[in-house]
């Protein structure tokens, strides 16, 4: 006679849970020691194996740098920005392509050809195009119509940044946003057509709140990928004239390999990891708060 022992819900999940922590701890848990113990030392790269701990002066040191608060206000600016139009873009082409992309399917291949293309490559790219001397779009703006611009002057550079980054990732959004708009049960459409309802009552009142979900996640995805902008804005424009594009990805750069301040910029980027954390656990809290409040 055999018996059959039955694990508890807890004792399970904690078996499950087991090779998730063993991941953090291997790949995130060592090398977020070792940061905060550069960030809170005197440390170079002759010193790395033997760092000096000297307090909080690294953190002190950014808090009062202008530079880490410029860098600061470009990112968000960036990512809030870049996100809103990416996801406003996005979500306008797959209610509007629906139609034709449900005949003609093989149009989300060119559609999703932005996203083949590195970041890096595309900043490039649009530093050739760009260049005021030697890139083609200025000189036929001036040989045509007589207007000399500057789209990688102190001016324009920001505005030049967020065009490039959203050209590149709006097709994310869409993505996203046209499958979530397939998702909608077409029982719910047909009956709200049924019932007399026009068009743009359908879509306010019926597809946009099913597609809710979608459009938040979206945008908070392209927000931290935009705030934590780095590849393309390098190539393009660099830290600007005067810092004017730096963003905190191209300070923590700047200040460990060109200023050689290794202290610095990894405090920094616990400054910006805590940061980071705060905002996407206040953002957990109020989700499970309304969640719980649906219920």
């Amino acid at each position: 006679m055999t018996t059959k022992t039955h694990r508890s819900p807890v004792s399970e999940f904690r078996l499950l849970t087991i090779p998730l922590v063993v991941f953090l701890l291997v790949f995130l848990g060592f090398p977020a020691i070792v940061n905060l113990v550069y960030s809170v030392s005197e440390v170079s790269f002759e010193t790395l194996r033997r760092p000096e701990i000297t307090g909080f002066g690294n953190f002190a040191a950014v808090w009062s740098d202008a530079a880490f608060w410029r860098a600061s206000w470009f990112s968000f600016r960036f990512g809030l920005l870049t996100a809103v139009l990416e996801c406003a873009l996005g979500l306008f082409l797959a209610i509007f392509l629906a139609p034709l992309l449900e005949r003609r399917s093989w149009l989300m291949a060119i559609l999703m050809l932005p996203l083949m293309v590195a970041p890096a490559l595309v900043g490039l790219m649009y530093r050739l195009v760009l260049h005021e001397f030697a890139g083609p779009v200025p000189y036929y703006l001036w040989a045509w119509f007589g207007a000399s611009l500057s789209f990688l002057g102190p001016g324009s550079a920001f505005w030049t940044l967020i065009v490039v980054e959203t050209l590149q990732w709006t097709p994310f959004a869409f993505l996203l946003f046209y499958m979530a708009y397939q998702a909608i049960p077409r029982e719910i459409i047909e009956a709200s057509s049924m019932d007399g309802a026009r068009y743009h009552h359908r879509l306010w009142y019926i597809e946009l709140p099913l597609m809710t979900p979608t459009i938040v996640v979206a945008l908070l995805i392209r927000f931290i990928d935009g705030f934590r902008v780095f590849d393309n804005v390098y190539v393009l424009t660099g830290s600007g004239p005067g810092g004017s594009t730096a963003s905190l990805s191209i300070y923590i750069y700047e200040a460990f390999f060109k200023q050689g301040a290794i202290g610095k910029a990894v405090a920094a980027s616990v400054i910006l990891f805590a940061a980071s954390f705060a905002v996407l656990y206040g953002l957990n809290a109020i989700a499970a708060r309304r969640k719980g409040a649906t219920r």
